[in-house]
């Protein structure tokens, strides 16, 4: 497992470097960044000192370098936009976007695993046809339509809920939540279930199609010959083996949900990375552009580690070593 672990860490590496690259080729690419603080009037030597200052005038490989030296630093410049460092920005607006994630990434869980499992063991009710019906509509439907539907209806219509924001939020220490407040758990609702619907839809169909191919194998034959409960072998058996690529999907979906909450948060106005994303876009602040893609790469390289060493404790098989390398 070492061995493993070391190559996937190694792997880790190699594309925190290419997002960096990519990242970094922003200030070449996207934009002057002296042009876009300067004013209009500047004159050559303005320009060329601000160019000194800022490192633009050293080769390439070596602004590449000093970018990764300070990024390991979490400096990422300031902000051409707002005028205040980009790390302290992402640092505020990083608690909104995990907290709406996390509470997407839940509801897909919590909703699609249910559906999943009913949809496999009760395939001709219509319930279940019904769920497959819906399930079409939300892998279609893209997610600002989505949001902009529940709006009209929860916000606009019944007044239930609110269309935009966070609400009341709570400080705890450097962290800021809105799950303590009851303003901030209803502005929570409509984002979340806007963000969760690919997620549910998602983990609902995977979980079917291998509870199905898990329910069709030899071992689960051989637990009902023994005389198991239907309870017994399709929860104690079945659903454990389908679980496997379950966790892949939902770690990958957790960090997509993260990457792309980029919509969800525009349409609600929901504080969060995403929307401090779409305002540097806007105005072209590649810094926090840069920055963004940095973190998003990370919490995606971390995310996928995690579920690698996950794959050990849920299937034992991964466990056994093999000769001549690790465990996988």
């Amino acid at each position: 497992m070492l061995a493993f672990v070391i190559r996937r860490l190694l792997q880790s590496v190699l594309v925190m470097l290419a997002v960096a690259f990519i990242a970094f080729s922003l200030f070449n690419f996207v934009g002057d960044p002296v042009s876009l603080m300067l004013p209009p009037e500047a004159t050559q030597q303005d320009r060329e000192e601000v160019r000194k200052t800022l490192g633009l005038d050293q080769p390439f490989y070596v602004q590449f370098k000093v970018f990764i030296t300070n990024a390991l630093q979490g400096n990422f410049g300031i902000s051409l936009r707002l005028g205040r460092p980009v790390s302290a920005l992402l640092a505020e607006r990083l608690p909104a976007t995990l907290e709406l994630a996390f509470a997407a990434a839940l509801i897909g869980l919590f909703i699609g695993i249910p559906m999943g499992v009913y949809t496999a063991l009760k395939r001709e009710s219509w319930i279940s046809r019904a769920l497959l019906t819906t399930s079409l509509i939300g892998v279609s439907l893209p997610n600002f339509l989505i949001g902009i539907f529940l709006i009209l209806i929860f916000a606009v219509w019944l007044g239930w809920l609110p269309s935009f924001g966070r609400g009341d939020v709570t400080q705890i220490g450097f962290w800021t939540t809105g799950l303590l407040t009851v303003t901030g758990i209803k502005a929570l609702v409509l984002p979340s279930i806007t963000l969760s619907f690919y997620p549910v839809t998602l983990i609902m169909r995977l979980v079917r199609s291998e509870m199905l191919e898990v329910l069709r194998t030899d071992y689960i034959k051989f637990a009902r010959a023994r005389g198991l409960t239907n309870r017994s072998v399709h929860f104690g058996h079945a659903l454990k083996n389908t679980l496997v690529p379950v966790i892949t999907i939902t770690g990958l979906q957790l960090g997509g949900v993260i990457a792309f909450a980029i919509v969800t948060e525009t349409v609600f106005q929901w504080p969060g990375m995403g929307l401090l994303f779409i305002q540097a876009v806007q105005f072209a602040d590649i810094p926090v552009m840069a920055a963004y893609l940095c973190l998003i790469g990370f919490i995606f390289v971390v995310i996928n580690l995690i579920v690698d060493m996950l794959y050990f404790v849920v299937d034992p098989r991964l466990r056994v070593e093999r000769p001549g390398g690790g465990g996988h």
